[in-house]
């Protein structure tokens, strides 16, 4: 059976209160990834929508795909960086997300929020401003009676008259407080039981939060002239990736770290007050945590003010000032992730206000006022992401180029492996000796027959092997000590150069001696995009051929991927050695003992003839037909190599498929209700504060969100799949999820009770 991992990049975008209904959407991705674990052989209770989800699962399964769901790259800004914080550690631990449900629509109150000091019933309040603030909210044409509805008014007034009666020149809201609160949804969802983590052990995660330094972080620049130039750099990405552990409760980072990064993208100018990091010492004085890693993550994160010694004078404010729409840090990791199945990659961004407003949409003048409000906070936010998806669909239109060269090239390719060995190939008994002996003979052939185009191609192919091999030194160093891989890279390249291995063409044709070894013993990619092409053969081209049974293909497929996972175990090596750690950090003074450290630990070639035997016998058990098929493929990837490498723009160790992009919005959900973000959130009134200032508008928009989101999981799922699922199937899987959902949210969402109700209705109307 076919099988395939939809993995998911999650993007969060800023949006004030209607983070609340992005948290109901994230909490369906959570559900999906749940019912995905225990349908691949995890443990744990199902709640009713999960359910639902697993039998779409078994559905696919029955129609002869068996799909995996992954949500393993998340990325936020400003609110929205709240939810990827709390999603990724779900995701990682298998803690419960339940809690930040709790914090959300319990918490993110005014009331909730407000400091202690800026109340009004403190000396610092200004208590003559009472009869200014109810004129100013009731006279005809205020911002309260234009932006909420009339059954609100009153309760948004009086928070109103609250916050405007707060502290002079200062943000009313305690950033202390929103600290503990974090911390606090973080504590309960280590309280509450936990199952197995949602990605299979030793799978990346990879989580992105944007902050902005304030006073930025210097930076130099290196110039013809003048050769050095200062800059302040105010983006701060806050960054964590780790491998999914084995079992459950392991937390993504230290509790400070993850409530940092979710503090600083969320603080909203003049609201709360910016970030420091004497706030987060005074948070982990008050529960009592020992911070053991406060320098390193320092470090981390903003280098450049570690190295100036000012990190205690950093200050942070919301991340969407400059970056509401994090794409780029989440594209920037997809050449990190190493793909073991057919991979289906999605970047999915959630955006709850789809319809932007222009800056200025009246006739009137752009005034002083109007300018500076525009450019502080309209503007950053409604900065389009074409750029974004534009590099997203080069890279999807290089893999497809790449498909049709391979295609183009495969009658030739065939013939002259058929050439080479002739019937021999195809009578005798592919063994382990006999296969090794084959490949030898072919690479030989494929290099010699290359002529001058082998320069390009085994110069693309050392440059590439160094540069990752560079990386992966660096990795495996501590942090502290880690030596830069540029310099790194350069320096490997110095000393193979003295060692005469970039020597790579020869009068005869080919590689050096001295070149070839360098290839064996550390040529990783070369082995990884041989596999690669067997699988996608396997499961794009060889599937429709009536004449091989799918039985013979599964069989096939899995003895590729598990000679994946060998090589991908062999790159894992290095980074968790001990013994490996101090060689990696002195790379830069030992280039070649480091070098030589890493081939010990990697042991490619022993891991070729564990490939090979696998697939001795895996070939040996085949029919005939298929048998040839992977021999021609398998013994003629040197000629497709040397043909295509100089031309990609990775060395095709990572998933290097086509990537969709899907939007989940108030505007493409519209299974219960046609009308967009205005006639569903009302988080959006009070220019986006609004569930800031009720209760029932978060409860609203909470449960919109998990429709909404359950709405288009089973869009995704269901594109996943070659022929559409029936659109009976599609619509009672639909019904029948809105309905578990509403029940499942009646007991909770209390605040307006006719919502749940009213909403039952409208599914049974509009779905049956």
């Amino acid at each position: 059976m076919r099988q395939k991992e939809l993995r998911i990049a999650l993007v969060c975008y800023g949006g004030v209160s209607l983070a609340v209904y992005m948290h109901g959407v994230t909490k369906e991705l959570w559900k999906l990834a749940r019912a995905s674990r225990q349908f691949h052989g995890g443990a744990g209770e199902l709640t009713p929508s999960e359910a639902i989800y697993r039998e779409l699962l078994e559905t696919v399964q029955d129609k002869g795909l068996r799909l995996r769901v992954l949500p393993d790259i998340l990325a936020g800004a400003s609110a929205g960086g709240i939810n990827a914080v709390f999603l990724a550690q779900a995701i990682h631990s298998g803690q419960s997300l339940e809690p930040l449900t709790d914090l959300w629509l319990d918490h993110a109150d005014v009331e909730q929020l407000i400091d202690e000091e800026a109340r009004p019933w403190s000396r610092a309040t200004k208590f003559w401003a009472q009869p200014l603030v109810t004129w100013l909210f009731t006279r005809p044409g205020n911002a309260v009676s234009d932006s909420v509805a009339p059954e609100t008014r009153a309760e948004v007034r009086r928070k109103l008259s609250t916050l405007i009666r707060s502290r002079w020149f200062a943000p009313p809201f305690s950033g202390l407080g929103f600290s503990d609160l974090l911390a606090g949804a973080l504590v309960a969802m280590r309280g509450a039981p936990a199952g197995d983590p949602l990605l299979p052990p030793g799978h990346p995660l990879d989580l992105f939060v944007t902050a902005t330094d304030f006073h930025g972080a210097r930076q130099l620049l290196r110039l013809h002239s003048p050769p050095v130039v200062e800059e302040r750099e105010h983006r701060m990405p806050i960054g964590f990736h780790k491998r999914t552990p084995s079992g459950p409760g392991a937390a993504l980072a230290h509790p400070l770290e993850l409530v940092m990064a979710a503090r600083s993208t969320a603080s909203f100018p003049g609201a709360f007050p910016p970030l420091e990091i004497a706030e987060l010492d005074r948070l982990a004085a008050k529960r009592d945590w020992e911070w053991s890693g406060r320098d390193a993550f320092l470090r981390h994160i903003m280098p450049g003010h570690f190295a100036d010694r000012d990190v205690e004078k950093v200050t942070l404010i919301d991340g969407s000032v400059l970056v509401n729409k994090p794409f780029a840090e989440a594209m920037g990791v997809l050449d990190m992730r190493p793909a073991q199945r057919e991979v289906d990659r999605r970047f999915v961004y959630i955006d709850p206000h789809p319809k932007t407003v222009a800056i200025t949409d009246d006739n009137r003048t752009t005034g002083f006022f109007r300018t500076i409000l525009g450019s502080l906070s309209a503007i950053p936010r409604q900065q389009p992401i074409r750029d974004n998806l534009e590099a997203l669909q080069e890279q999807s239109r290089e893999a497809e180029r790449m498909r049709r060269i391979i295609a183009s090239l495969r009658p030739e390719v065939e013939g002259a492996v058929d050439r080479l060995f002739g019937r021999t190939l195809f009578l005798d008994r592919p063994t382990t000796k006999r296969l090794k002996a084959w490949r030898e003979k072919a690479q030989q052939v494929a290099a010699e027959g290359a002529g001058y185009a082998f320069v390009s191609y085994a110069e693309s192919k050392f440059a590439g092997i160094v540069d990752r091999l560079a990386e992966s030194i660096a990795a495996a160093a501590p942090e502290e000590e880690r030596p830069d891989v540029a310099a790194l890279s350069a320096r490997l390249r110095s000393a193979l150069a003295g060692a005469q291995v970039d020597r790579l063409a020869t009068d005869g044709g080919g590689a050096s001696v001295e070149a070839i070894e360098f290839f064996r013993s550390h040529d990783l990619g070369f082995r990884v995009r041989r596999l690669r092409l067997l699988a996608r053969r396997l499961a794009r081209d060889w599937e429709a051929d009536p004449e091989i049974s799918d039985e013979a293909l599964d069989t096939a497929r899995d003895a590729v991927y598990r000679m994946l996972s060998l090589y991908f175990e062999a790159e894992k090596r290095p980074a968790g050695d001990p013994y490996f750690a101090p060689l990696a950090a002195g790379a830069l003074e030992a280039p070649l003992a480091a070098l030589g450290a890493l081939a010990e630990r990697r042991r490619l070639k022993q891991c070729d003839e564990q490939v090979e035997e696998m697939l001795a016998t895996t070939l040996e058990e085949m029919p005939k037909n298929l048998r040839r098929r992977m021999l021609l493929t398998y013994l003629g990837f040197p000629f497709y190599d040397v043909a295509t490498l100089p031309l990609i723009k990775n060395e095709a160790l990572t998933e290097f498929e086509p990537v969709k992009v899907d939007r989940i919005s108030p505007e493409d959900a519209k299974s219960i209700r046609e009308g967009g973000t205005a006639e569903t959130l009302r988080g959006t009134e009070f220019f986006n504060f609004g569930a800031f200032f009720s209760r029932a508008y978060r409860e609203n928009d909470y449960l919109w969100g998990r429709l909404h989101g359950a709405d288009r999981m089973i869009d995704l799922v269901a594109s996943t799949m070659d022929h559409r699922l029936p659109d009976a199937a599609f619509h009672d899987f639909k019904r029948r999820m809105f309905m578990a959902i509403l029940a499942e949210e009646e007991p909770r969402l209390t605040a307006e009770l006719r919502l749940v109700p009213g909403l039952m209705h409208e599914v049974q109307v509009k779905l049956g």
